[in-house]
């Protein structure tokens, strides 16, 4: 037996293929307006001196009467005091202020206006109200998802039984202001 021929197959005249080089354009590597010098061109150009006229001092104080003209401004928290002892202090308040042992009107300072006006109005839980026995808040957790906001979480004990009472805190004006209080 013979081998079989194997022949090329009949292929139509392919065209011959050519390289082209197109330049694209492109930032050129050093700045053609100008070009770098190699040699000290002599002395810097002076700078002008400012305009006259009063500057504003960095070390100056905003007045109170600069607040009142733009309303309330966000603080962040390096400027803050401690979030976890404001948190406390603001739950402990809250409470003794339901349990009738303080005037509602003490949470003013640490709450907004908003929230005020529905804490004035709210009827109180009821395990707050009733009862002799003193209410301790435990433990206190914080956490602060964005600069200069704090949510806080705490446990309030009374006559064995325990609550939760959760609170988001905003640093507003320098200080820590409650902007939403729910109690369990």
């Amino acid at each position: 037996m013979s081998a079989p021929s194997i022949s090329a197959p009949a292929h139509p005249a392919r065209p011959h293929l050519q390289l082209v080089v197109v330049r694209t354009p492109g930032p050129p590597l050093e700045d053609e307006r100008h070009p770098v010098r190699l040699v000290h061109p002599g002395p810097r150009p002076r700078r002008l001196p400012p305009a006259p006229g009063p500057r504003p001092r960095l070390d100056a104080r905003p007045t109170p009467e600069d607040d009142a003209d733009f309303g309330s401004t966000w603080t962040r928290r390096a400027q803050l005091p401690d979030a976890r002892a404001a948190g406390r202090r603001l739950v402990t308040l809250t409470l003794e202020a339901f349990a009738g042992r303080r005037p509602v009107t003490q949470l003013q300072p640490l709450v907004t206006p908003q929230l005020f006006a529905a804490l004035s109005g709210r009827r109180r839980p009821r395990w707050c109200t009733e009862g002799t026995s003193p209410l301790l808040v435990g433990s206190v957790r914080v956490c602060e998802p964005v600069d200069g906001v704090a949510e806080v979480a705490a446990v309030a004990r009374r006559a064995g039984r325990a609550h939760a009472v959760a609170a988001r805190l905003e640093g507003i004006d320098g200080q820590w202001r409650c902007t939403a209080l729910q109690i369990g």
